[in-house]
């Protein structure tokens, strides 16, 4: 694959994926857009399934594959219910996709990502935090979720404290956990980023 995924965090979480002894199946839950990092696990092997809501995103991960000749088997679907058997696979992940929902969906999200999860698997969470340069910007529709425009439209984004986001991860166990502030520039002007990145694992029946 000549392409580079600008979601350099998941190159982490496919190492964690690969050191694993699990089946090697994969489900990107936000899987649309023009370079779908399921390509990635795609070319080391991994079995890949993909969620997404946006019927936009879908036609550019199509039209990615098809230039690509890859197969990644991403459908429409919500990821506060996922089309997949209890424990039916390995790793799984949301990367900058589960942060555009109220909190209450956000759990649902996270409830149904542990349930497709196999035991030992292991899934990789990213969220907004609070210290983000956007956060409180917009119109406010909830405890630290606001409507922001994005791309010239309304989209939800949902802040977390440093610790909050590990109350969706009971009986899990935390592998990993960065606190990211970033500065880049974003159409000509300077802002600043804030993210909390998870990597957890379903825990191993006895």
């Amino acid at each position: 694959m000549k392409q580079i995924l600008a979601q350099t965090q998941l190159y982490r979480f496919l190492k964690y994926c690969n050191e694993s002894h699990l089946e090697k199946s994969v489900l990107d839950c936000g899987a649309g857009g023009n370079c779908p990092p399921l390509a990635l696990f795609s070319e080391y092997g991994y079995k890949t399934h993909g969620i997404e809501i946006n019927d936009t995103q879908i036609e550019k991960a199509n039209t990615f594959s098809k230039e690509c000749g890859l197969e990644l088997n991403i459908i429409k679907g919500d990821m506060r219910k996922l089309p997949f058997d209890n424990e039916s696979i390995s790793h799984i992940y949301s990367y900058n996709s589960i942060f555009h929902m109220k909190k209450v969906d956000i759990e649902k999200a996270v409830d149904e990502i542990i349930r497709v999860l196999k035991p030992g698997g292991m899934c990789c969470i990213n969220f907004l935090s609070i210290h983000d340069s956007w956060y409180g910007e917009g119109e406010k529709i909830g405890e630290n979720e606001f409507l922001q425009v994005e791309r010239d439209e309304k989209v939800i984004h949902t802040y977390y404290d440093i610790d909050e986001a590990e109350s969706h991860f009971k009986d899990m166990e935390i592998l990993f956990k960065e606190n990211r502030i970033l500065e880049r520039m974003y159409e000509g002007e300077k802002i600043k980023q804030g993210y909390i990145d998870y990597i957890v694992q379903k825990k191993k029946l006895d």
